[in-house]
């Protein structure tokens, strides 16, 4: 019921709940809102199908889990006590059939005792076959709390990026302290709050400070232009270098989202965090604790205090501490019922307007869909009271989790019979107010404050004086009690249906290691991730080990802290977002001068460039290749991967990376390198410029650039972390065009500012360069086999320079070319791209083993083994036709002359064909058995699927300039 006078704006709300209409209020969360309608039956738990009602009023709730909206929009398992009531929300139960009042499935409540701890790893063993056929499915069907639609969601999500001096996680009397101190003193301030109303704990207190000293702090904080606030916001989790995750709801609380995302995944840097995100009341297991209506007593404070609302017309509280007598005594002030208080301690002195049992606890409630009574056991028999709400408080713990995603484990500590987190088990986050075992109002104030001046401190930055208010608080007393001893079941998780017997017969069955009894009896395992029942659960599972609960020890805390969708983190990546067009700077040039483009990789690059005469795409191949050969050409190479690596340790990192050794490459000067998987076989290969004494660039495959980064990271953050050294992937940041020809230099030189001879710039040389005033990088490098350069400019520039490369080139008799012109002229020079290093071939395979220096790398010992060193291997080889089909194909495959072509046949492959108009003959690259000792033999190329047979010559790999002149001259 609500209290007139209490609560949210006065607005009205209209919802739907099973297709009922009900009324809230602006403000409203879906809990109380129905709370507040008198609904007290909202879900069916998920093994026994037992009535459950709300039991929290916040991010931890177990048994509310309701379905939102209808069909593709539809969003199950959202927690009532988290989802905000808006005009025309729609909810429904779940995990039901027909209905939330007459679930069908609630007999395997019945079925209980043959449904314990581990009974999927001891039934249905048989008959054989039966798995598959029977008890597979009908628990698929069984399975499970809400369902998705199957269908895509018609609602978007987004991803963002946010940096910040100070993340502070949690907007309670902690995080608000820690926020206005930073603030104050000019820090970037983030805090992130996964309530729509900031506040905390605040928002449910009687007394001052309270809602309006939470008001006031928010108001001068949303005022200072260096604070960012983020209510509905959870952050998610702890990653490496002060990188959280957090989840923002966007629009799920509005009627009309007006184009808005459903909602964002945030990536927060953070250079340093104060974690205030509070702690969490857990529950007293006893029989029958799951009725509707038994719930914690934090959540029936923040409901008469917050919302207005009131849960039951007879109010009883149990406890053990003295939290549970402020709330009777508040409850009473507010006018309800209050029947009584029970404390299972014996050394309390009774106060207040209500009845106090000491030395008592409640071991039975009664009742199926609502709670009617519950029954005590007091110092001198039994006692029972009828009841319709009972608030319960079995203490309180932290909410550690983030601290514990880098690997720390939280320690115990006894005065409150609760975890801690452990200093620095997260760098650079320190954990104040409740969630760090402060549990009065005063201590979390001033611990906010400090944790405040400390990141300040370490970031350089004074920190400004900050007045706290008066808190006067009780210091807080508890003496432990996880479960009610007695018959029949009493619930742990609540959600996966784990009770007390279920923890202690894993025991007996020495599931005894706290991982086991996780895994073996689902504790914890359901989407609230044991929020409010593991530390219950490792008390019991302490009891029937002989151990204590340190000793016990915690499950591990893995990220999301709650339940984030996967729409929000794969946010963008669906359709174009799942592979995204990526696109170079002298695409919109390429595409105005009609280069039809293909696919390299996620790259979108031109394929040749017809002039109007020409009709067939060989027409434009053979002409662009006669013009690198004749003149000039001029390719966009930009989608090559660059990599930037400095430091001291830099050379030392390429030495282990790469086969040859680069330590010795001089300043100013380019070497080829091939890379080795751990497997010993080709990875990747490039070429690396040292710009100076302890700064290299990297280039890669276009296909590999993405791989080759992920290997650096890993041989430098696992095999070697030691290595000074630093990398970054620049590929987007410059734009690099191939210049190649006979011409190349006086075209270049007809644009840099001071110009280039073979003398000052050999093959093979790199440096800084100024292209009419821009700086730039020039390489001279070539992949054609010809007098060639790449030059480097910022990618702002490298549109304009593409125009004006190819225009100087066009004067020339030359011009632009594709990937078709690109491609023959490196197979006329026997060059290898992934169709040749595609995962299967060494460095012997195409004729680099002598490239493996005498020193440490990465594949070098694995490349010697005996297969892989085989004499009998297929090596690369070229292929010219000499029958009567001059047609050549990749991807057939080769036979002797006068062998059948059958697969046990097979000698060899094709990887790469095309037509040569400077040989005047098509030539192919292939793998060939013992392929070097067999230049000159002819061989038979079969096409199966083309219908193609064809008598080739093997010849060397290298077609064209085998000396090497060109490109040197």
């Amino acid at each position: 019921m609500r209290i007139a006078g209490r609560g949210p704006g006065v607005r009205p709300v209209s919802f739907s709940f099973d297709g009922r209409r009900y009324e809230g209020r602006e403000g409203d969360t879906l809990a109380s809102a129905l709370l507040a309608n008198d609904v007290a039956l909202v879900g069916r738990s998920f093994k026994y199908h037992r009535p459950r009602g709300v039991m929290t009023a916040g991010p931890e709730e177990p048994n509310a889990l309701v379905t939102i909206g209808r069909g593709a929009a539809a969003t199950p398992n959202t927690r009532a006590t988290v989802q905000e009531v808006f005009d025309g929300l729609e909810a429904f139960s779940q995990n039901r059939w027909p209905s939330l009042d007459w679930d069908l499935l609630a007999l395997n409540d019945l079925a209980a005792p043959f449904l314990g701890a581990g009974f999927y790893y001891k039934t249905f063993m048989g008959p054989r076959g039966w798995w598959e056929r029977v008890y597979e499915p009908l628990i698929r069907r069984a399975a499970g709390l809400g369902a998705l639609s199957g269908r895509p969601a018609p609602e978007r999500s987004e991803k963002a990026f946010a940096f910040c001096d100070l993340l502070v996680i949690g907007a309670g009397p902690a995080g608000l302290t820690a926020a206005l101190v930073a603030g104050r003193s000019g820090a970037d301030v983030i805090l992130a709050d996964e309530d729509f109303r900031m506040g905390g704990r605040l928002l449910a207190k009687g007394a001052e400070p309270g809602p309006e000293w939470a008001a006031g702090i928010l108001a001068e904080l949303e005022s200072l232009p260096n604070v960012r606030l983020m209510p509905r916001t959870t952050v998610t989790g702890a990653y490496d270098q002060g990188t959280f995750g957090a989840l923002e709801r966007v629009s799920l609380h509005l009627a009309d989202p007006n184009g808005l995302p459903r909602e964002c995944f945030w990536r927060i840097v953070a250079k340093r965090a104060v974690l205030a995100a509070g702690a969490l009341e857990r529950p007293v297991a006893f029989r029958n604790n799951d009725r509707p209506g038994v719930m914690m007593a934090s959540a029936v404070r923040a409901y008469l205090h917050r919302w207005g609302v009131v849960p039951g017309k007879r109010v009883a509280v149990f406890g053990n501490n003295d939290g549970a007598h402020v709330l009777a005594s508040e409850l009473v002030a507010a006018g309800v019922n209050v029947v009584g208080l029970i404390d299972s301690r014996h050394d309390v002195v009774p106060s207040g307007d209500f009845r106090v049992w000491t030395g008592t606890q409640v071991c039975n409630a009664h009742g199926r869909k609502r709670l009617e009574a519950i029954t005590l056991r007091t110092p001198v028999g039994t006692e029972r009271l009828a009841v319709d709400c009972l608030a319960v408080s079995g203490g309180w713990n932290p909410s550690l989790h983030l601290t514990c995603h880098l690997g720390g484990r939280p320690e115990w500590q006894r005065d409150i019979a609760a975890f801690v987190p452990t200093p620095g088990a997260v760098p650079g986050l320190r954990a104040a107010g409740a969630c760090n075992g402060a549990f009065t109002l005063g201590a979390c104030l001033s611990e906010g404050r400090a944790a405040a001046e400390e990141a300040l401190g370490a970031l350089g930055m004074t920190p400004k004086a900050v007045d706290l208010p008066e808190a006067p608080e009780a210091q807080y007393n508890i003496t432990p009690l996880w479960s009610v001893p007695g018959k029949g079941r009493a619930w742990l998780d609540f959600q996966n249906d784990v009770t007390v017997k279920d923890v202690a017969q894993a025991a007996q069955e020495n599931f005894r290691s706290v991982e086991h009894m996780k895994r073996y009896t689902t504790q914890g395992m359901a989407p609230d991730q044991g929020k409010n029942s593991n530390v219950n659960a490792l008390a019991v599972l302490a009891d029937a080990t002989g151990q204590t609960i340190p000793g016990t020890g915690t499950t591990t805390f893995r990220p999301p802290y709650s339940p984030v969708s996967i729409a929000a983190m794969g946010a963008g990546a669906e359709g174009k977002g799942f592979a995204p067009e990526r696109f170079t700077t002298s695409h919109r040039a390429a595409v105005g001068m009609g280069a039809p483009m293909i696919e390299a990789g996620l790259w979108y690059r031109p394929s040749y460039f017809p002039l109007r005469s020409e009709t067939h795409w060989r027409q434009s191949c053979d002409r662009e290749v006669q013009m690198v050969r004749e003149a000039v050409g001029i390719c966009d190479v930009s989608t090559l991967g660059k990599i930037d690596i400095q430091g001291p340790d830099a050379a030392a990192l390429l030495d282990l990376v790469y086969a040859n050794r680069f330590s010795t490459l001089k300043e100013g000067r380019v070497r080829y390198g091939l890379m080795l998987r751990e497997d010993g076989f080709v990875m990747d290969d490039g070429t690396t410029a040292r710009l100076g004494p302890e700064h290299f660039v990297m280039t890669t495959t276009t296909a590999a650039a993405g791989p080759v980064m992920r290997h650096l990271e890993f041989v430098h953050q696992v095999l070697r972390p030691e290595l000074d050294v630093s990398m970054i992937s620049v590929t987007e940041q410059w734009a690099q065009f191939a210049v190649a020809g006979p011409k190349s230099r006086e075209l270049l030189n007809g644009l840099l500012d001071a110009p280039v001879d073979n003398d000052s710039f050999p093959f093979m040389a790199c440096g800084d360069v100024s292209v009419m005033g821009v700086a730039a990088r020039l390489f001279r490098i070539s992949f054609s086999g010809e007098h060639a350069y790449e030059i480097a400019v910022p990618a702002r520039f490298g549109e304009a320079l593409f125009r004006e490369l190819v225009a100087r080139a066009e004067g020339l008799g030359g011009g632009a070319y594709g990937m078709e012109a690109l491609n023959v002229l490196r197979i006329e020079k026997g060059h290898i791209t992934h169709a040749e290093i595609h995962g299967r071939t060494t460095a012997g395979d195409i004729g680099m083993g002598r490239m493996i220096a005498a020193k440490d790398c990465i594949g070098r010992v694995a490349a010697s083994r005996p297969g892989l060193t085989d004499p009998d291997r297929e090596q690369m080889v070229g292929l010219r036709p000499v029958g009567d089909v001059k047609q050549l194909t990749a991807g057939a495959h080769l036979f002797d002359a006068g062998a059948a072509p059958l697969r046990e046949n097979a000698q060899g492959y094709v990887t790469s064909a095309c037509f040569s108009p400077t040989l005047g003959e098509t030539r192919a690259l292939a793998f060939l058995k013992r392929g070097r000792a067999r230049h000159g033999e002819h061989i038979r190329m079969v096409d199966h699927l083309r219908g193609i047979d064809a008598l080739c010559e093997v010849t060397d790999p290298v077609a064209f300039d085998p000396e090497g002149g060109r490109l040197r001259g």
